[in-house]
């Protein structure tokens, strides 16, 4: 039995108290006030007959299910699976498909995804047709015999683009196909699929979940048990799991997202509002702000805005100036931790997509990506602000 199942009364309880009460808070042998790291690769069999709960830990570790136990609860589904990283999650997901299956796909999808759709499931059969999910049309015409899955990802990474989840997810059940969501962007606290009938959900829990740009990390969620077994299944005979050590630090994590989460939100809403009010910056892109396209359905399926902010430069050039320049976010890969994190797209995130690609999707050579972290806002657009100034 889970430690979800022996704690029932948790799934009850406000978001932030499921947070820090999620069923293994306590270690039942000692009282710790920690998860223990169950630093075993194997465990034994008292009894041949009656083998343990764990036996290796591939197949299933301790510290791994308290973690998977925790995320489940929070997303509101049946069963939740950690893997090595994000890419794991997501290309053990797509395991569920095999040679001549179709999926559809959001179209501005994270650069990762979309080379293992093109470059990898391409070569074994698995067709995927890319739309602008923003049209509901688009996504209805895309349906071919074999289609088999929608993969949504919403707000898309870079552009935060918005996919009415309810619309698809209700389409995608009236066709008979899987639903998969990515929701790294929002996590549970502001956006669970699941609830809007979603199959799958995706993380990657390296960012907000994680928190910390010390971990890397994937997790799904199942919505019913028979999708959590298949997936268990494959996480298995894969071996895309995660180690305890990590397991555990993002256990850590997660305890603080609704703090983390509140606090970097306020501040991208006034890093958005700053760079809209800029005449040198031709786009920015936060679905907080009153003339995003996708307001309206984002508010309806999600309770916050997120603290990711993508804005236009206007040129490669410049947008390398900006990073070469700014003093206080890191310039890298990721997002979604303690620490703002400027990210460039066209040479980070999204290298895997043609340049052509790349452009049809509105990901520019000047586009930038900023995750606003826990630093003073001020601060930050006083250091962005320079960063801007032309020479």
């Amino acid at each position: 039995m889970s430690n979800q199942q022996e704690s029932g009364n948790h799934s009850q309880a406000d978001f932030a108290t499921k947070l820090i009460h999620f069923g293994s808070e306590i270690d039942r042998t000692t009282g710790a006030s920690s998860v223990p790291i169950y630093q075993a690769s194997t465990f034994h069999h008292e009894d041949v007959f009656n083998p343990p709960q764990y036996d290796y830990s591939r197949s299933g570790n301790p510290t791994r299910q308290a973690l998977e136990d925790y995320i489940a609860l929070l997303e509101g589904g049946e069963r939740g699976l950690a893997f090595a990283s994000g890419m794991a999650a997501i290309s053990s997901t797509f395991m569920l498909f095999s040679s001549g299956d179709h999926v559809i796909v959001t179209e501005d999808v994270y650069g990762g995804t979309y080379r293992l759709l093109t470059s990898i499931l391409s070569r074994l059969g698995i067709e995927t047709t890319f739309v602008d999910m923003t049209d509901l049309e688009q996504v209805k015409g895309a349906l071919k015999s074999n289609t088999k899955a929608v993969y949504m990802e919403t707000p898309s990474n870079p552009t935060l683009k918005i996919t009415d989840v309810a619309a698809v997810t209700n389409w995608a059940k009236e066709n008979d196909l899987i639903t998969m969501l990515d929701n790294t962007f929002m996590t549970p606290y502001y956006q669970r699929p699941i609830e809007q009938g979603v199959d799958i959900v995706i993380h990657s829990a390296t960012k907000f979940l994680g928190g910390h740009s010390d971990v890397l990390a994937g997790l799904t969620v199942a919505r019913t048990a028979s999708l959590g077994q298949q997936l268990k299944q494959l996480q298995n005979g894969l071996g895309t799991v995660l180690g305890p050590q990590d397991s555990w630090l993002l256990i850590r994590g997660m305890k603080t997202l609704k703090v983390r989460m509140n606090q970097s939100e306020i501040s991208a809403g006034k890093l958005a509002s700053w760079l809209n009010e800029r005449k040198d910056i031709s786009s920015v892109f936060y679905p907080g702000l009153k003339d995003h396209p996708g307001r309206e359905i984002h508010e309806k399926q999600s309770t916050g805005y997120g603290a990711v902010v993508s804005f236009d430069v206007g040129s490669g050039e410049r947008a390398k100036k900006v990073l070469n320049k700014v003093q206080i976010p890191l310039v890298a890969v990721s997002l979604g931790a303690v620490e703002s994190i400027l990210s460039y797209p066209a040479m980070m995130s999204h290298a895997a997509m043609p340049v052509e690609v790349r452009a049809e999707r509105g990901i520019t050579d000047g586009l930038l990506r900023f995750s606003v972290g826990l630093e003073d806002i001020e601060d930050l657009i006083n250091d962005l602000n320079q960063a801007l100034q032309e020479d």
